[in-house]
């Protein structure tokens, strides 16, 4: 959400001074613990220093909104709480009035973002938790928005792989909880954003990623400096950490693991039919290619594609 503006300062002028009730030094500016009501219908409650608001304090605003924490000359410093009037807050660290440093937002949806900020935006290594869908995105994020690598957790697969603008690209893997993994590529495709409009001579395009699938393999143990090891033969296997793609060899006798043909990402097992996934690129467009979507709000609807399909799990 967008957030507020910086306090209305308080000035010392004869005609801007408010009420307040405290401390004052020798040259008669507030300093210590006061109280005011600033011309704007705004209260303040806490430390002064030569005239500004300076160390621990209360600033509540008209509107409802309200801060409790540092100042710095004026400024909301250091550690503190801001409670919007949505009912939405941030607990954390702040610099020259805008949240930076660590801290955790809360939402009026009851999503959550725990990480690091940068001028008032997510900026740095950070989490989003989707409390609709239980899924959460662990990596870094530039501006306010997910980029670089990261890892989008659902409630029984992954998505490891790199982000821009939101949206995954590259190569990158789902890792399925039922002990596989299907590796690909998202590749961004230009579609249509709406109707054109008949006077119009260019229909407004939009770039969404499309996810193509390569091959389907054993969740892999990574060993960076030996990669050429394969999983443990006794069959304990450990998922893999979010990075560079493991070593694992594809399973041997797994049933109808070719099915998870090039581009079906929907699936949540392993699923019957021909034994190499890549022929079935030319099935139908329906098959093809998974959609993104809409990665802020955690839909890769798997089970919904799978009945459209007419699949039946393994």
């Amino acid at each position: 959400m967008s957030d507020l503006g910086s306090e209305e300062l308080e000035e010392e002028g004869e005609n801007d001074l408010g009420e307040y009730d405290g401390e004052r030094n020798e040259a008669g500016e507030r300093h210590g613990h006061g109280r005011a009501r600033l011309p704007n219908g705004d209260t303040y409650e806490g430390s002064y220093q030569h005239g500004k608001r300076h160390g621990q304090g209360i600033y509540k605003f008209k509107s409802g909104a309200r801060y409790i924490g540092e100042y710095v000359k004026n400024k909301k410093h250091g550690r503190g709480t801001f409670i919007y009037p949505d009912g939405s807050r941030y607990e954390g660290e702040w610099a020259d009035d805008r949240r930076h440093g660590y801290g955790v937002y809360y939402y009026v949806n009851n999503d959550t973002y725990t990480g690091e900020w940068f001028a008032h935006q997510r900026h740095g290594q950070g989490t989003y938790f989707y409390a609709e869908t239980g899924s959460k995105y662990v990596g870094t994020w530039v501006n306010g928005q997910q980029e670089g690598m990261a890892e989008l957790i659902h409630l029984n697969h992954r998505y490891q792989g790199k982000f821009l603008n939101k949206n995954p690209v590259g190569p990158g893997k789902y890792v399925f909880d039922i002990g596989c993994e299907q590796h690909g590529e998202y590749r961004l495709t230009d579609v249509e954003r709406g109707e054109e409009e008949e006077e119009e001579e260019v229909t407004l395009m939009t770039v969404v990623p499309k996810w193509k699938a390569t091959s389907i393999t054993e969740l892999a143990l990574w060993t960076p400096t030996l990669p050429e090891e394969q999983p443990p033969a006794d069959g304990t296997i450990q998922e893999e950490a979010p990075g560079p793609e493991g070593g694992g060899e594809p399973a041997e006798d797994d049933q109808a693991l070719a099915d998870l043909s090039e581009g079906e990402a929907d699936l949540t097992r392993p699923g019957e039919g021909d034994e190499d996934a890549t022929k079935e690129e030319g099935r139908e467009d329906g098959r093809e290619e998974l959609r993104y979507g809409a990665i802020d709000q955690g839909n890769v609807n798997f089970e919904e594609e799978e009945s459209k399909q007419g699949e039946q799990p393994a």
